[in-house]
């Protein structure tokens, strides 16, 4: 949390439109980074300032840039997406889904809880493959009609049925989080995205762009397969 809120104040710094991204849940946690949707004209003076703080990027793509310092990662998001395919729409939700919070006593922007629910399916459904017992239990708790229908508007809402189907099978002791879902349900979950989004249908081919540039995407694949967890 002191990184984070170190964080935010480099980003209030340099007026720079954000907001703290798969952040806000409904009970105190620890993440495993701190992710942040950006603006991406903002980003150069973002940079420079964490670079002047002793953060290094350590990755770059075109929709996402990873900084570390020390262990602690910060993730730059200018659409959310995964191997460079966007399934939500990141300008949008800085637009209209952005509000104000406190960290330790610091302003800071953030989504809304009605986005994060949604976000958080999207992520488990079409980037993680996994569920996990955090995205339940903000399902659980933060679940509306206005979640319903912001999963509608931003074409997630088959992902927000997903988890909301796992969820109800880990309630009942069926199944254990993290929650691994089936290949046939993945493919289901693209085709249907493909189907009735531009944005992620036009950006779908990239995935061969990215195979091709990474030198390990033989033993990523094999982890994504066999892992139970991220």
């Amino acid at each position: 949390m002191e990184n984070a809120t170190e964080v935010v104040e480099v980003l209030e710094g340099v007026r720079a439109t954000y907001a703290l991204y798969k952040f806000r849940r409904p009970l105190e946690h620890v993440s495993v980074d701190l992710d942040i949707l950006i603006d991406g004209k903002d980003i150069p003076r973002f940079e420079k300032s964490l670079r002047g703080r002793g953060f290094r990027v350590v990755v770059l793509e075109p929709y996402t840039i990873t900084l570390e310092r020390g262990g602690f990662v910060v993730d730059l998001y200018t659409e959310p997406s995964f191997a460079w395919v966007v399934y939500m729409d990141g300008g949008r939700l800085l637009r209209e889904h952005a509000e104000d919070i406190g960290i330790r006593g610091v302003g800071a922007r953030a989504l809304s809880r009605e986005a994060e629910v949604a976000v958080a399916a999207a992520h488990a459904v079409y980037k993680e493959h996994v569920v996990l017992l955090m995205d339940c239990l903000t399902v659980w708790s933060w679940l509306s009609r206005e979640v319903w229908g912001l999963a509608v508007d931003y074409g997630v809402e088959e992902a927000l049925e997903e988890l909301l189907r796992v969820c109800s099978l880990v309630k009942n002791g069926v199944e254990e989080a993290p929650c691994k879902l089936r290949p046939h349900t993945v493919l289901r979950a693209y085709v249907g995205k493909a189907m009735h989004d531009p944005s992620f249908r036009s950006t779908l081919p990239n995935i061969l762009r990215y195979v091709i540039t990474r030198r390990d995407i033989g033993e990523k694949i094999i982890v994504r397969i066999t892992r139970r967890s991220y």
